[in-house]
């Protein structure tokens, strides 16, 4: 009797468990970074000065080469300053084909032009989407005396959509580098 209840049963179960249909596979889940809110400070360095994000730490290389670590992101703004001796268009056109190259593996490279008429703070913001190696890169100038260069790298394979919300993130510290900068 208890065989052919447990019979019973199982059939019963297995005749109204199963829907109607095609299964639906569940959706793939997505990351979600956070990222702390960003506290601004004053840096000091030989030639220039601006504020930077408290999260990033400034490595110091030599007065004309120094970084900006995001430890946590693996990621490393390089800047590098230049002093402008009658060399003006070769730093910019240096600075422009340094981002152009990385049009082998850029969807699309969007440029947004920068002036800060009152510290004589020129310059422009490169934004370089898809799988390239840096996905920002960015140069200042005064027009005559000074020259600042920077770019962005992840220590990690340039996957675009994976490393957005970081490069995101540190756009805003880029924005907020030049829109401080000043010159000595």
């Amino acid at each position: 009797m208890k065989l052919k209840i447990s019979v019973f049963f199982s059939i019963f179960i297995l005749a109204f468990s199963c829907k109607d249909g095609e299964a639906i596979p569940k959706p793939k889940a997505q990351l979600r970074l956070e990222y702390p809110k960003p506290e601004y400070e004053k840096i000091n360095l030989d030639h220039l000065r601006f504020e930077k994000n408290k999260y990033a730490s400034v490595e110091k290389i030599n007065p004309e080469k120094f970084n900006l670590l995001y430890p946590s992101m693996k990621a490393k703004i390089y800047l590098t300053y230049y002093p402008v001796k009658n060399n003006l268009d070769s730093l910019l056109r240096d600075a422009e084909k340094f981002t152009f190259e990385h049009t082998i593996k850029a969807d699309e490279i969007i440029r947004r032009d920068f002036v800060n008429e009152k510290e004589r703070v020129f310059g422009s913001i490169n934004l370089v989407t898809g799988n390239a190696a840096s996905q920002i890169q960015f140069h200042a100038t005064d027009s005559t005396r000074h020259f600042l260069n920077g770019s962005l790298y992840f220590y990690a394979q340039p996957n675009y959509d994976s490393i957005m919300p970081a490069v995101e993130y540190i756009r805003h510290d880029v924005q907020r580098l030049l829109e401080t900068l000043q010159w000595k």
